[in-house]
């Protein structure tokens, strides 16, 4: 009879009260996040006159912050309770958003305030973000880790997939400035459920505190020290650089080629309906080499990217999408359970700081490169030069000793061992 692996899987997490809270609480900022891209660009664009300048403007105040303090935001979240952490970034994010709702539904809203108030949310977020996997070590065992990563994974791609829909639903019937009181009241709920979990932590002993450049140079080894990390690491990165590539050359592409508006919202759809089924196989995969899977089901990328350079029809490029978008929600839970398992608990939160670090910084170069490379060589050649860096770097780890001796073994986390990771290997985006 076939086993019934799901049902194994969620029981535990349906009995963890803390992980309940911590689901619904992630549940309901993924929600509010999900409407704010689209309703900051229109209220932006709206108060300005249709200005693209003040609108890149508004998102770099948003992205430079984060960029430069994720690194300290990693050393906080491991210094003290990644809880009270979280909770405060929470609760500065909720007033961030409150005051450029006020300030979209006066009627006047000044550029430069709502641009403070998204470099104050930017900053925010560098604190918040390496929360995540010390969060969900100090809820969930060991043995549910993959499920719960995997649960929090479809929550996240079935809010990328509606959250434009709701964005309009709600900028057309009451306005922008509601979408942005929806996300302040799900921060504010948020850092509600926080302040109710109690968490597995041993905190650092006294003298274990070291300079804040000690627990950056130490991070940092952290990564460096474990080949099958930092390869991936670059792998992931390439992927995220290539995405930006295609999302900025993509609607210029469907809209001249395939059809018009119609084929990128086709194209752009199938993507966010294959992260979705992506996250939900990989709550019930259990390969035997995770960052090895993962890693080779990234390569799919490659399928969009070419097509799309071949001027393929829509619904084929569309597709390939839903396809690679489904390779990366099957990647990220195996990933994050890997590291988790993989890293020591009282550096994980550095070690995925500088994860996400190389993972967005990748994105606004592929921002910048993409058009200059279209201009001077035409749009198919970055897309075919993202393929290409997307299958060597990607597959590319199948031939680094650590990727496949990671196999997927029960074990008591915290180093490479209890992993996997056999002792004779290499020493550990995210897309």
């Amino acid at each position: 009879m076939p086993r019934r692996p799901s049902l194994r899987l969620r029981h535990p997490l349906l009995g963890n009260t803390s992980f309940r809270r911590f689901f619904l609480g992630r549940l309901l900022s993924l929600v509010g996040d999900a409407v704010i891209p689209s309703a900051l660009a229109l209220a932006v664009l709206a108060a300005t006159g249709g200005s693209a300048s003040a609108l890149a403007l508004v998102l770099g105040c948003a992205m430079v912050p984060r960029l430069v303090l994720l690194p300290l935001g990693g050393v906080i979240a491991d210094r003290f309770n990644p809880r009270t952490v979280a909770l405060t970034t929470d609760l500065v994010r909720c007033a961030g958003q409150l005051f450029v709702a006020f300030e979209l539904l006066s009627g006047k809203p000044e550029l430069w305030h709502i641009a403070a108030a998204e470099a104050i949310g930017g900053a925010a977020s560098a604190f918040a973000m390496p929360t995540l996997a010390p969060l969900i070590v100090g809820i969930v065992g060991e043995q549910d880790r993959q499920a719960a990563n995997s649960t929090l994974g479809v929550v996240r791609s079935a809010t990328l997939a509606g959250g434009p829909a709701l964005a309009g639903l709600l900028v057309l019937t009451a306005g922008p400035g509601w979408a942005f009181v929806l996300d302040s009241a799900s921060f504010a709920v948020s850092a509600a459920l926080l302040a109710t979990l109690r968490l597995h932590r041993v905190p650092a002993a006294a003298e274990d505190r070291r300079s804040l450049r000690s627990d950056l140079v130490e991070g940092w080894h952290e990564v460096r020290s474990r080949g099958w990390y930092w390869t991936s690491l670059v792998a992931h990165a390439t992927w995220n650089g290539a995405a930006a590539v295609f999302a900025t050359l993509g609607p210029a592409i469907a809209v001249k080629e395939l059809g018009g508006n119609g084929a990128w919202i086709v194209i752009a759809q199938a993507g966010a309906v294959g992260l979705l089924l992506g996250s939900l196989l990989s709550g019930r995969a259990r390969p035997r080499r995770p960052v090895l899977t993962g890693n080779l089901a990234l390569t799919t990328y490659v399928l969009p990217l070419g097509l799309l350079a071949l001027y393929a029809p829509a619904p084929a490029v569309a597709a390939a999408s839903g396809v690679a978008l489904a390779g990366l929600g099957f990647f990220n839970p195996l990933w994050e359970t890997a590291v988790q398992a993989a890293v020591p608990k009282a550096v994980l939160a550095r070690v995925t700081s500088y994860d996400w670090l190389l993972s967005l910084a990748a994105m606004p170069l592929g921002y910048v490169l993409a058009p200059l490379a279209a201009d001077a060589w035409g749009e198919a050649t970055p897309l075919w030069i993202a393929a290409a860096a997307v299958a060597v770097t990607c597959a590319g780890t199948a031939f680094v000793p650590g990727v496949r001796a990671f196999t997927h073994q029960a074990g008591t986390g915290g180093g490479e061992d209890a992993a996997g990771v056999r002792p004779a290997s290499t020493p550990a985006r995210r897309p």
